[in-house]
Parts: structure tokens; C-alpha cells; sequence
């Protein structure tokens, strides 16, 4: 393990994450990991890595850095004006550093999460067999925090991939200003017999209190039923489940939290949720109902694209 990159500013909530912590939830720590898993595996595999590897997401806002040592990188995610000494970079793409080069990403003009890689992966304390920030716990990451000026990242294995090996992505998601989400209804969607389909049938807007604990929505108001229970006793809850609070404006949960008392009106499928990660607020968005069954079908889907990407970046070579 060696230090590789110094920050010298360190950008909007940059925290070092990987794929999360599974099974943690019962003791009270949540899953954590990166908001938009896609571009965050994408990174990795552009440097060789693991998806399992840590990244530094970046939110809104892009860090700047002086390089410490040769390094590969790789940034995927939101359109952060990615420069490497001052000229223009190409993201989805990987690239090779020298020491004392620097490199910089700036306010995001679309999406809203950057994902750097480092090949070798980022190093950090393994907490709960993941080194995914938690900062509602202090755990994991850098110190359990954002990043400052003056830390430095470090490379968490050897690496010694050549510096002629290219991978780069041929194609990369475009953020717009909305996004329709596919979601399943429930379990809570008994409460809102008279307005589930308003619910499915309008779209909101993404409110500047999102963070990443939640998406908050601004725009239909949702109802409950007139003989719904006027309080729900706080239960388990999974990222992608919309709750909905007594001001009828829906919340989409991310990672961050175990428990929830709030009744949800339906849930988000996981393959979906990076899209939501990415909008920027004010943001539009709407939801689309599908079943159980289509819903099972859309994930596998998605999960043989995620393999196809990957087997497509190991090919590349030059």
C-alpha cells in the first residue's frame, strides 16, 4: 500500500465507498456504498479492478488532486469538466498519471455523482467486511468522514498493469431533466387505495433536501385512505422504498437507513435507483408500475448488461 493522490480541495461530499455492507442492517448499520452502483463498477473495471473495490464518489462538486506516484485512474459518472493538468479528460475511459500531475473535476453539468478509480483499489479500514462510508456512524472510509484538504489516498494492492493497456466504455448514460423509475407496488399500498393512482399517474421534482439518505419529491400530494391506521410502528426498510410522510410528498430511501415509520406506496427496483442517485434537483420524475414477476425479469436483464460490460472491458488491451 503506497499514498498515490494528495486532495487539494476536496469537492461537495467526497467519501470513499464501495459496494456496501450486507447483513449489517440488524445490528443497525445500514448498507452505506455507492449511490450509483453502475458508474461505480464501470470505474473499477476500466482500471482492472474489482466491482467489489472502493471509489470516491463525489457529489455535485469534483475534488482536485496532486498525483504521488504513476497511477492508472478512471472516472465515470456525472459530467464534472474532468481535467488532467489543466486539458480536457475523457471519462468512462482509463488513464495513466505521473507523479506530480494533477487532475481536477469541477461543478457537475449533468448527473449529480462522480466515481474515481484507482487501479488497485482505494484503500481504507475494512469495518463490518466493508470499506464503505458511513457518516451517520463515523464509520469505515477515510476516518468515517468527507474528505479534506490534505488527506491523501492510498493504493490498496500492487498493481502492475502496463501502461499501454486502454479500456474504455463506447457508450455512456445520458442524464436528462427526468427519469422514469420502475417500481413495484407496496407494501404499504393497501393504505392508498384512492390515490395509488395518482401516485403512478403524476410526476414529481427532486427536492435540494435530498441527501443520501433520501430522494425527497415535491408535487402531487398523496393521501392516505380515509380508514387507513393513523400510525405505522417502525419496521425494516429497503433502498427504493417510497415512503410516504404525513405531508403526502413521497420519499425514495437510499442506503442510509435501517428502519422507517412511514407507510410506502410502492418500491423501486435496485437496477433503477442509480438513475435517481444521478438527478440533480429540480430534477422531474415519474413511476411506472410493474409486477413482481416483470419486475424479477427487468433485474436479470440488467444484470446480464452489467456482465456483458464487463467481459467487453477485460477484452480490451490497446
Amino acid at each position: 500500500m503506497n499514498t498515490v493522490l494528495r486532495v487539494l480541495k476536496p469537492g461537495g461530499c467526497s467519501t470513499i465507498q464501495d459496494l456496501g455492507r450486507q447483513g449489517e442492517a440488524r445490528v443497525g448499520v445500514p448498507r452505506s456504498g455507492a449511490m450509483d452502483d453502475y458508474s461505480h463498477r464501470i470505474a473499477n473495471w476500466l482500471c482492472g479492478n474489482p466491482a467489489s473495490s472502493a471509489t470516491l464518489e463525489m457529489t455535485m462538486v469534483g475534488a482536485h488532486f496532486e498525483v504521488l506516484a504513476p497511477c492508472s485512474i478512471a472516472v465515470c459518472g456525472a459530467d464534472m469538466d474532468f481535467r488532467i493538468n489543466g486539458a480536457p479528460a475523457p471519462q468512462w475511459k482509463n488513464h495513466h498519471l505521473r507523479t506530480h500531475d494533477q487532475l481536477s473535476l469541477g461543478f457537475a453539468a449533468s448527473g449529480c455523482r462522480s466515481y474515481l478509480a484507482l487501479a488497485g483499489g482505494i484503500a481504507a479500514e475494512t469495518i463490518l467486511s466493508s470499506r464503505s462510508t458511513y457518516l451517520g456512524g463515523r464509520l469505515g472510509g477515510h476516518e468515517g468522514r468527507m474528505l479534506k484538504e490534505g488527506d491523501v489516498l492510498c493504493r490498496d494492492a500492487a498493481h502492475s498493469e502496463s501502461r499501454g493497456t486502454k479500456r474504455w466504455l463506447p457508450w455512456s448514460p445520458r442524464y436528462g431533466n427526468s427519469i422514469t423509475l420502475r417500481a413495484i407496488a407496496g407494501p404499504q399500498d393497501d393504505w392508498f387505495c384512492s390515490h395509488s393512482d395518482h401516485f403512478f399517474q403524476s410526476c414529481f421534482t427532486v427536492s435540494s433536501q435530498s441527501n443520501r439518505m433520501g430522494c425527497r419529491l415535491q408535487g402531487q400530494v398523496i393521501k392516505k385512505n380515509s380508514d387507513a391506521p393513523e400510525n405505522l410502528l417502525s419496521i425494516p426498510v429497503a433502498a427504493g422504498n417510497i415512503q410516504i410522510p404525513p405531508d403526502g410528498q413521497p420519499i425514495v430511501l437510499f442506503r442510509e437507513q435501517t428502519i422507517g415509520g412511514y407507510p410506502c406506496i410502492a418500491t423501486v427496483l435496485s437496477c433503477d435507483l442509480w438513475r435517481l442517485a444521478q438527478a440533480q434537483p429540480g430534477a422531474g420524475v415519474c413511476f411506472k408500475q410493474v409486477s413482481l414477476e416483470k419486475g424479477q425479469a427487468i433485474a436479470r436483464q440488467w444484470q446480464g448488461f452489467l456482465d456483458a460490460a464487463q467481459t467487453l472491458l477485460k477484452q480490451q488491451q490497446s
